[in-house]
């Protein structure tokens, strides 16, 4: 039953057009992508985890340093289980009835006890150091990978004509560079999924989850199926924006405002032409479109190419965020801010959140918050 379970899901049908099949990626004579080399990917997984903490470390701190990356002193509160309690399992921000509560069981006045819940969650947030130190890390990968993946895809002729990456499929040769350029690729989403629970969270949590399952699924598929020339070219076109919103990043932490809009304004418009424009008008078009002139869809055509829609999606979303930070710098606006990201509180932004949670649960509720009118939460 088993056998037969296994023979039916990889029938060759299923994943390639008609007249293809697993055959055509067992030919002695040419270099074609198996299912066993794909594991390579796994040592490189591990690479990525032993040594992101030693650049964190012997690198990123030093540079955080170096760009003056600094972080403000934290009071951490007094040790209060009933309010420690009260913070880990039924609210971070306590209503005025609950601090009221708080205040008669603790013996601690209303105010010493919105103190105390502020201090308790600026020590739950993360550091400008340890957010510099992830984004520097990310910054590193992806200019060094955008790059490389360049030079692998600039004198082939799928680079420029995107339907030749059809041209004598399956069997296309596998060249050196496309096996090291997927492996790479493949260990560090993988190292990314591994560690996104220990970095820092962000909105969009369960869209970055989404995400890197989605990148890992795609860049597995594509391995086996042989559609190397698409994946790559995916894969450059999501390298060519995100090492420059990570050096916005890295400069916004360091407090260097003017370099961090500019360098935002332009990964802004790389990241609409290449995820707006390049992806779905080029790339989904010659995946999804062109193909549809020379064979007959099959449940692959429809397994990657829904990939890659879901993938656009996730685009679509990220570039409303994306516009409205840029809104930001329209005249009148200087707030620029990752609409990703959780509102960092600062003394003063927590004092104030205190007291108009205080009086809109009372008698009064000021809704106008401070500004900020520099490049700021850019996480």
């Amino acid at each position: 039953m088993l056998s037969r379970l296994n023979e039916y899901i990889w029938a060759d049908w299923i994943w390639f057009p008609d007249g293809f099949g697993w055959a055509d990626l067992k030919d002695p004579d040419v270099v074609l992508p198996q299912l066993p080399d794909l594991w390579a990917f796994i040592p490189f997984a591990i690479l990525f985890l032993v040594i992101r903490p030693i650049f964190e470390r012997w690198v990123a701190i030093p540079m955080a340093s170096l760009l003056g990356v600094s972080d403000k002193k934290r009071v951490d509160p007094h040790l209060n289980p009933l309010l420690e309690a009260h913070y880990c399992s039924l609210s971070k921000h306590p209503t005025q009835s609950s601090l009221e509560k708080l205040s008669k069981q603790t013996d601690f006045s209303v105010r010493q006890v919105q103190r105390w819940f502020k201090q308790r969650r600026n020590q739950d947030r993360p550091s400008k150091i340890k957010k510099f130190q992830e984004a520097s890390w990310r910054f590193t990968f992806y200019f060094f990978a955008f790059f490389a993946g360049l030079a692998t895809l600039i004198d082939k002729p799928w680079f420029y004509n995107m339907k030749r990456m059809w041209d004598n499929f399956p069997k296309m040769p596998l060249l050196p560079c496309q096996y090291w350029y997927y492996m790479i690729e493949l260990g560090f989403y993988v190292s990314l999924l591994v560690s996104v629970a220990s970095d820092v969270k962000r909105k969009d949590f369960k869209e970055q989850i989404v995400h890197h399952i989605a990148t890992i699924v795609l860049i597995g598929f594509s391995w086996l199926v042989n559609y190397i020339r698409g994946g790559t070219l995916i894969m450059l076109a999501h390298d060519a924006s995100d090492y420059l919103m990570e050096s916005a990043k890295m400069f916004n932490y360091a407090g260097w405002k003017r370099t961090c809009n500019c360098i935002f304004i332009v990964f802004a418009v790389v990241f609409i032409i290449t995820r707006l424009v390049i992806f779905p008008f080029c790339i989904i078009h010659a995946t999804m479109v062109y193909p549809l002139t020379i064979y007959r869809p099959f449940f692959g055509f429809y397994f990657f190419n829904g990939l890659l829609l879901l993938l656009l999606l996730l685009h679509i979303f990220w570039t409303w965020l994306i516009i409205r930070m840029v809104i930001k710098f329209l005249p009148g606006n200087n707030i620029v801010e990752d609409e990703r990201s959780d509102k960092e509180e600062t003394e003063s932004e927590d004092e104030e959140g205190d007291r108009n949670r205080t009086l809109k649960n009372g008698h009064i509720h000021n809704g106008h918050t401070p500004l900020n009118n520099n490049c700021q939460k850019m996480d």
